[in-house]
Formats: structure tokens, C-alpha cells, sequence
């Protein structure tokens, strides 16, 4: 994935199986900055949640939201699957991208 700007869904996840939280974003290396940082305030910043899990690029930002709106609906289970189908040892996808390792495990310090 390139550093252009397009319609990406995405979930981040506190650790392995914990919480996830699904969302939209026409920048991804931004939006995951916010998160990492903890700019966003709210549930991501209060359950830790900072690993880029799984994430799907969209032709346009109403594709992305449909889907984003179809997976939040999900079973959870349904979720797990959707990550582990691409990402099965759930590696903090960021770091691809450049970002620092949040921690030896690749996730940042439980709160759970």
C-alpha cells in the first residue's frame, strides 16, 4: 500500500483476541498515528487499543463506510476470523508501514 490517500477500513485490536474496534479513514497513516498516540480520546484510548490487525482499501470512502457499518454488526467470532483469514499470528500491521513496535509482545501493555 502506497501513501496515497484512499478509503481504507480497518481494526485495531489491545492484544491478541482482545478488544477490537473497527473504523473508517480516507488516511490510514494518520489515522493509525491518532490511535498510537492516543489522540483520539474514548473507548480506543481507554482499552489500549493501538495494533493495526487487518485493514481493506475501497474505491470510494461509500464503499468503506458500507462495509465498515456490515462489519461492525459481526459476531465477534466473525471478526476473529476476518483477522486471523489475513493476519493469523495478529502482527501489528503498522509496522510494516514504517511505525515503531509498540512492545515486545507487538501490542501495547494490557488494561484488561
Amino acid at each position: 500500500m502506497t501513501r496515497e490517500f484512499s478509503p481504507v477500513v480497518y481494526i485495531m485490536a489491545s492484544r491478541r483476541n482482545g478488544t477490537l474496534y473497527t473504523g473508517v479513514t480516507s488516511n490510514l497513516f494518520q489515522r493509525v498515528a491518532q490511535h498510537r498516540e492516543g489522540l483520539l480520546g474514548g473507548f480506543t484510548n481507554q482499552h489500549g487499543v493501538k495494533a493495526l490487525v487487518w485493514f481493506e482499501q475501497h474505491a470510494s470512502m461509500e464503499s468503506a463506510i458500507m462495509r465498515e457499518k456490515r462489519i461492525r454488526k459481526w459476531e465477534r467470532a466473525w471478526k476473529l476470523k476476518l483477522i486471523e483469514s489475513t493476519n493469523p499470528d495478529w502482527r501489528d500491521l503498522a509496522i510494516d508501514f514504517g511505525f515503531e513496535p509498540l512492545g515486545a509482545t507487538g501490542f501495547p501493555p494490557s488494561r484488561e
